[in-house]
């Protein structure tokens, strides 16, 4: 027979381990056997509201409980919320479990947003994942337009994004093509050739917009000289590019060479004395006639027309039967200088003999011939230099141009036959050279007597 306090204390302990047993939580495979504080804690805490547990995605939170590190979720539990990088919070930073087990606010971490990137001028942008974190975009520009830049930005952390923004700038020059060489003979008699072209046109490869176009040199339908000439044309874009194109205008004159002038003889020539339609001209000094081509002209073949002019002796024919052939003679080629005196003994012809003598050479630089007629039909006479006119032909002459001949006369006649002045009495060479150097034709004569370097002694 067992003693009534052993069996008493066998109950006791068997309801102890009863009542332990039955703080187990059921299904949650945690046994009160491994923590008997944790045991103690829920015991002491079985009345405390919990709230459910905190989940922030692409975030977390970090709680501290007041009772303890183990219940994380209990009345007065505060939990500081930090999201991922790349995520920003939306919501309070801090939660605390309240008594009507809720949290105190609500809470999202949102993936960071960069702002939107401006669309570049004359270009564009295309993005990976938007403009969400670490999205990157990749910028391009149009035709024409170079990028100014980083082409490509990412999306940071701090909301903003890398790189320098990005700009389309049109930096290519605009395009413009000239003509080829242009190669053009002057016209006949000229030394200039009249050269046409189109005007190029520009073209801008970014915007198609020219602001300016400027030409340097003569312009199209222009006269230009023998040589090259040089053409550019510059066009602008709206950019302030530019572009340029050259070409050459090249004239060419067909030259004959140059011409001499004949011995004894003078030369005057149109253009530029050789070039292809120019016309040289010819004559004599005093007291010489032509022989030859008068005038010849550089033709196409670059060859000169026409013989080549020789001035030979002028021969004076007294033995014609009138004395309109004998004037003649001299027309378009000498003046005449006419003496007439009654007789040779006469002071005046005497007079002006002396004073004309040693102007002989001025007079022959003039193309002035002197005729004299002495004396009284029948016994009149006629001479030029040393040549004898018949009595009837020096009778003829004075009648023509009506020479009285009781006393001294002297008569002044151009080459075309135009009686210019008399003279009563004698007259000296410088009144006969002012009024001589004053006939048509003068100033050419003068001017070619200049270049030959025709002076009298």
């Amino acid at each position: 027979m067992r003693s009534p306090s052993l069996g008493l204390a066998l109950l006791l302990l068997l309801l102890a381990v009863g009542a332990r047993l039955s703080l187990a939580y059921p299904g949650s495979g945690y046994s009160p056997l491994e923590d008997d504080e944790d045991v103690y804690a829920h015991n002491r805490y079985k009345d405390t509201p919990w709230c459910s547990p905190i989940k922030v995605k692409n975030g977390y939170a970090s709680c501290r409980s007041p009772h303890g590190g183990y219940y994380k979720n209990v009345l007065g539990t505060k939990c500081d919320i930090r999201c991922q990088k790349g995520y920003e919070l939306h919501g309070p930073q801090q939660l605390m479990c309240q008594s009507d087990k809720r949290w105190s606010g609500k809470v999202l971490c949102k993936q960071k947003r960069c702002p939107t990137l401006l669309m570049p001028p004359n270009g564009g942008f295309k993005c990976v994942d938007g403009a969400y974190y670490n999205s990157r975009c990749e910028y391009y520009c149009s035709p024409g337009y170079q990028l100014k830049g980083d082409r490509i930005v990412q999306c940071m952390d701090n909301k903003v994004w890398s790189g320098r923004p990005a700009s389309c700038v049109d930096t290519e020059p605009p395009r413009i093509q000239c003509p080829s060489i242009k190669e053009k003979i002057a016209e006949p008699n000229k030394l200039t050739a009249r050269v046409f072209w189109d005007t190029p046109e520009g073209r801008d490869t970014a915007d198609g917009i020219l602001t300016d176009v400027t030409l340097k040199g003569h312009p199209p339908g222009s006269y230009f000289s023998e040589g090259d000439h040089k053409i550019q044309y510059t066009v602008f874009d709206r950019a302030g590019n530019k572009g340029t194109c050259k070409f050459l205008v090249k004239v060419k004159v067909r030259r004959c060479g140059k011409l001499n002038a004949p011995e004894n003889g003078y030369i005057k020539c149109s253009g530029d004395g050789d070039n292809y339609g120019a016309t040289c001209d010819f004559s004599c000094i005093g007291g010489y006639d032509m022989q030859g081509s008068p005038a010849r002209v550089c033709q196409y073949n670059l060859g000169w027309s026409g013989m080549d002019p020789t001035c030979t002796p002028m021969s004076i024919n007294v033995g014609v039967r009138t004395a309109a052939a004998l004037l003649d003679q001299f027309y378009e080629k000498r003046r005449l200088l006419i003496l007439s005196t009654p007789t040779a003994a006469n002071y005046f012809y005497r007079l002006q003999l002396g004073m004309l003598q040693p102007a002989l050479c001025g007079l022959d630089l003039r193309h002035v011939t002197v005729i004299e007629l002495v004396g009284v039909y029948p016994a009149q006479i006629g001479r030029i230099g040393l040549r004898l006119m018949p009595p009837a032909l020096a009778l003829q002459l004075r009648l023509l141009l009506r020479i009285p001949h009781y006393n001294f006369n002297m008569v002044v006649v151009d080459k075309h036959g135009v009686d210019k002045e008399r003279y009563p009495f004698p007259a000296t060479p410088a009144e006969l050279f002012t009024l001589i150097d004053t006939f048509p034709l003068r100033k050419d004569e003068m001017k070619l007597q200049a270049e030959s370097g025709q002076s009298c002694p």
